[in-house]
């Protein structure tokens, strides 16, 4: 298929992953191409229903008719999951992409036919297949990498040999990769250990990196202030763009809407009655996503360090793990803890009421969090998880450590989870914490406003798709530090 010119409402297709931490950040791009005039299509394999859960969430979504959205427009189209009862990664992976080359494919024929023809192709990180698919169909492809730039120099490096990484015979080697500090073991991505339990997601992830050059360039949920020396470095290696924090532009642009696009696959509760009923800076957020991979028996520590601390805390603990909270804890907690099944995430931590946020690290939550200004407790699982919390504790230091992930033979306990809560929530820590973590979010703030670094890259990727910006000036995004 040759690639047409892109003229009246140019047509981009997100393919997503089917997980809420995928499809997310795509949906966020997806409205900043939507309000700049783009015709968005995003689709994902109905992977366990999740087609259904979201517009259950959302009454806009809608397969048949797009939704209007700033200057232009949303749609959505999931596709039948033909692997769903598939429970071997590496198998459902493979059918992922056989049905998946093949159902895209029919979307861009189709929508060539109606008159909309596909000017790029953009996808998430654990479906690398679609460079190729791109490449075959003379359409420009760019993943969205929504993990931090650090992360994904270890996955270069690793993929290409270019330092020593931990190996069976050597598993306690360090990591040490241009304009980064030292990585322990247990600061690298766990994925690339050899102790992973997970080498199916390995796989995938590195599939990317073969694949690099098939790619107009990486699309990179992150900012040039937050990690210049590390984007610097690797720009040189491959086309990298960062052009977050995403979520920010969706914020910026939402009243310029007259629709409320979301996809959440799960109900959102309402916290913002029992937050407001709050003190400034005096509850804990704790949340560890959608995955929430928490052990039942750290769970009870968790809980006791919560209830021991004294301090008041909002959980998100979706059910059945709702169900393992200790017998009489919310009694217990009384008024100052609140458990909900699910939260507007960036909501909750812009409140004034929220002082830290007991997070597992993951890449969206780390973005979502320092734009907000929120210190952490670091309580990685695993993945990028780890090197997320390194760069959160010694880097930007913005939080404190109470897990190494993936490595952690042992339980937390609740005398330290207790302590770690007093630290980050009064006293000079605190202070120091709460300090550090406002530059990054005026930081990201100036990232994506009109003349940011992530917006000029933004503008400077559309120009290269040959998409006209109204009232758009583009010029050359300068570099800056925190």
């Amino acid at each position: 298929m040759e690639t047409q010119p892109c003229n009246v409402l140019p047509h981009v297709i997100l393919l997503s992953f089917p997980a809420q931490g995928h499809i997310s950040p795509l949906l966020r791009l997806g409205k900043i191409f939507a309000s700049k005039g783009m015709m968005v299509t995003l689709t994902a394999p109905n992977k366990d229903g999740i087609a259904e859960k979201i517009r259950i969430s959302d009454k806009t979504i809608s397969s048949e008719e797009p939704t209007s959205y700033g200057d232009g427009k949303i749609r959505f189209e999931f596709f039948a999951d033909e692997a769903q009862g598939i429970t071997v990664p590496e198998q459902y992976m493979e059918n992922l992409e056989r049905i998946g080359k093949r159902k895209l494919t029919e979307m861009i024929r189709e929508s060539a036919e109606q008159g909309r023809p596909v000017c790029c192709l953009i996808y998430s990180c654990f479906i690398p297949w679609v460079a190729d698919l791109g490449e075959s169909l003379g359409i420009p492809s760019a993943p969205l990498w929504v993990q931090s730039a650090a992360s994904f120099s270890a996955y270069y490096h690793y993929h290409h040999k270019l330092v020593p990484f931990p190996t069976e015979s050597e598993p306690e080697l360090d990591v040490q990769l241009p304009c980064m500090p030292v990585l322990k073991p247990y600061e690298i991505p766990s994925f690339l250990h050899p102790q992973s339990q997970f080498p199916a997601l390995t796989d995938s992830i590195l599939s990317i990196f073969k694949n690099l050059n098939k790619n107009c360039c990486v699309l990179m949920e992150s900012f040039q202030e937050l990690e210049s020396e590390v984007i610097n470095y690797m720009s040189k290696l491959c086309p990298i763009k960062p052009i977050g924090p995403l979520f920010l532009y969706s914020t910026n642009i939402a009243s310029t809407s007259s629709a409320n696009v979301s996809v959440n696959g799960y109900i959102t509760d309402d916290c913002k009655e029992w937050l407001d009923s709050k003190p400034a800076n005096s509850v804990v957020y704790v949340s560890f996503g959608s995955g929430d991979g928490v052990k039942p028996e750290q769970g009870d520590e968790l809980a006791y360090g919560l209830l021991n601390s004294g301090v008041s805390f909002l959980w998100v603990i979706r059910p059945p793990k709702s169900d393992l909270l200790p017998k009489g804890f919310l009694e217990k907690a009384g008024e100052k803890g609140k458990i909900v099944q699910w939260s507007n995430q960036k909501q909750v931590l812009d409140h004034p009421s929220v002082a830290c946020f007991l997070t597992h690290c993951g890449w969206n939550s780390t973005m979502e969090t320092l734009s907000s200004g929120v210190p952490v407790l670091c309580f990685p699982i695993m993945g990028e998880q780890v090197t997320d919390a390194k760069y959160l504790v010694d880097e930007f230091r913005v939080g404190l450590r109470l897990s190494r992930g993936d490595f952690d033979k042992t339980i937390i306990t609740r005398d330290e989870i207790e302590k770690c809560l007093r630290e980050a929530t009064a006293g000079p820590k605190a202070a120091e914490l709460k300090q550090n973590a406002m530059k990054y979010k005026k930081a990201a703030e100036d990232a994506v406003a009109e003349g940011g670094s992530s917006h000029l890259t933004l503008l400077e990727f559309l120009d290269e798709l040959k998409v006209e910006v109204p009232g758009e000036v583009k010029s050359t995004a300068k570099e800056n530090t925190v």
